[in-house]
């Protein structure tokens, strides 16, 4: 049978949990949020952090690394969109970038 998907947010949840998600922002089935480290060895090692943190969560996210800019994306793919999973994610990674 497997693995139930998670419920997905409604649009009232998802502004109610970007309220403390400030960095973050909604783009339509997904959470995003752009950082620049001080340097590009400080944001591999915030990579590696936030894997770390992933893999813990068995969440993943998309990483986009520009030198010294990471660009995260958010989304549940099995539920086909946001959910609890990526706004706990979201925490995590605010966490670990500060």
């Amino acid at each position: 049978m497997g693995t139930p998907k998670p419920a997905l947010l409604s649009d009232p949840e998802i502004t109610i949990a970007l309220a403390t998600l400030p960095e973050w922002s909604h783009q339509g089935t997904t959470l995003t949020r752009t950082v620049r480290a001080p340097d590009f060895l400080a944001g591999i090692e915030w990579v590696r952090k936030i894997a770390a943190a992933a893999e813990a969560a068995d969440h993943h996210p998309d990483i986009d690394i520009r030198w010294r800019t990471l660009h995260f994306t958010l989304s549940t793919h099995s539920a086909g969109g946001i959910t609890a999973k990526d706004t706990a994610l979201a925490h995590s990674i605010d966490q670990i970038v500060g």
